[in-house]
């Protein structure tokens, strides 16, 4: 059985940075992507970026430029840094892992517990 475990969330003022880490344990390497996908409340669940057991990333336009998904294939652990962050970006922010392509139509094998993102003055 997989477990996605994630941490790095917290209280961050617009135009700060957070980094947050998503480590997987247990028999992944079936599965070739993990992303992340962010839901706030009232607005649709967004997948934010992904990436595949190749290397090859994809942002959603919301954040690219600003949001940089990477990932440690000895520690099993994705990352997603997050710079200029803005007040739109409040979510939660859940670790995902699966199919690539599955992935671009919001469907997951497993999915983190969530860690909550807060942009705030």
């Amino acid at each position: 059985q997989v477990q996605l475990v994630e941490s790095g969330g917290g209280l961050v003022q617009p135009g700060g940075s957070l980094r947050l880490s998503c480590a997987a344990s247990g028999s992944i390497f079936s599965f070739n992507a993990m992303g992340w996908v962010r839901q706030a409340p009232g607005k649709p669940r967004e997948l934010v970026a992904t990436v595949t057991s190749r290397g090859k990333t994809n942002y959603a336009d919301t954040v690219k430029g600003r949001f940089t998904i990477s990932r440690d294939n000895a520690k099993n652990t994705v990352y997603l840094q997050m710079n200029s962050l803005k007040p739109e970006d409040t979510a939660v922010y859940y670790c995902t892992l699966g199919d690539s392509d599955a992935m671009k139509r919001y469907e997951f094998d497993y999915w983190g517990q969530g860690t909550q993102v807060t942009v705030s003055s």
